[in-house]
């Protein structure tokens, strides 16, 4: 956590220079839409979208985060009508590769021998980030935002939810992503595959090294500091984001008296839109039924 505390310190010290320029021809009645642009750790540029209703009003928001090499959109954030949507694109990712973008492959390899330049800890910190901008707005209603992603987004899911664990209200994981990653790299190929040629081909680093620096971004590490309810999808026959990686890093979950998790399963990564409709019919249940986080039985989000 002190290594964590360190980053969120740095973080602080960058003013986050947020700008909204609305997007006409994306606007309906119903809703406004912007490009979000802000400045996160190391002063780097990242964006977002930002999907808002028209009518004046506090409403809960649900930031949601990319998978591996893929970008948010702003039609990927529409919520209905009485939740706000933000999509972030986190550095490298999308519109958010002016000032860090490693490329892909390799991406997951950047600066990987310094912990402290690693490429997670500025994208879990573009997560904290864009819930400081969420928090900064006067009509998001900041004891009910949510967080949820597929893939990388799901590890940027957990990240978010231990790193601001404060400030989400609840969040929804689908296959995560960097979890577990000694047994990570004997089950799947990839990114396996890519640290085998860094370590053995290249000799670029031991594994001893690889495994110390992420340890300190392993989402099986970080679950423990999730306060918030969380559900879970998971693909049995992912194998990408296979289940074992998943459940390693929900088992470490710790939740406080009264909440808990809950997790729902389909049959391949290719299906996590199926995944993601599932989880958010719930945090929507729960927000428009309760407008409230404090559900004390999964029963009761059965409606």
């Amino acid at each position: 956590t002190e290594f964590w505390q360190r980053a969120k310190a740095e973080l602080a010290t960058v003013a986050p220079r947020y700008n909204l320029i609305r997007i006409d021809s994306l606007c309906t009645e119903k809703h406004d839409v912007y490009l979000v642009e802000m400045r996160s750790l190391g002063n780097a540029l990242i964006r977002g979208w930002y999907r808002v209703p028209v009518k004046p009003g506090r409403y809960p928001a649900i930031m949601q985060l990319p998978g591996y090499s893929s970008a948010e959109l702003p039609s990927y954030v529409d919520y209905g009508d009485d939740i706000i949507g933000f999509g972030l694109n986190i550095r490298g990712h999308g519109n958010s590769r002016d000032d860090v973008n490693p490329g892909f492959p390799g991406y997951i390899l950047s600066n990987l021998e310094d912990k402290e330049k690693y490429i997670y800890r500025g994208a879990y910190m573009d997560c904290v980030r864009g819930i400081d901008f969420l928090c900064s707005r006067p009509e998001v209603d900041a004891s009910r935002i949510a967080v949820e992603g597929a893939s990388q987004g799901g590890a940027l899911t957990f990240a978010t939810a231990a790193l601001a664990n404060d400030r989400i209200a609840v969040c929804a994981p689908q296959v995560p992503f960097l979890s577990d990653f000694r047994d990570y790299f004997i089950v799947a190929n990839w990114p396996g595959n890519e640290f085998i040629d860094l370590v053995e081909n290249k000799k670029a680093l031991t594994w001893n090294q690889v495994y110390h620096t992420l340890s300190y971004f392993d989402i099986k590490n970080l679950a423990p500091m999730i306060k918030a309810p969380l559900i879970m999808g998971a693909g049995l026959m992912d194998e990408v984001c296979p289940p074992h990686i998943n459940f390693a890093a929900f088992n470490r979950l710790l939740f406080p008296a009264g909440q808990e998790g809950m997790i729902f399963t389909l049959f391949s990564i290719g299906v996590s839109a199926a995944e993601s409709a599932v989880a958010l019919a719930i945090i929507i249940n729960v927000y428009r039924h309760f407008h409230s986080d404090q559900v004390n039985s999964i029963e009761n989000m059965k409606l």
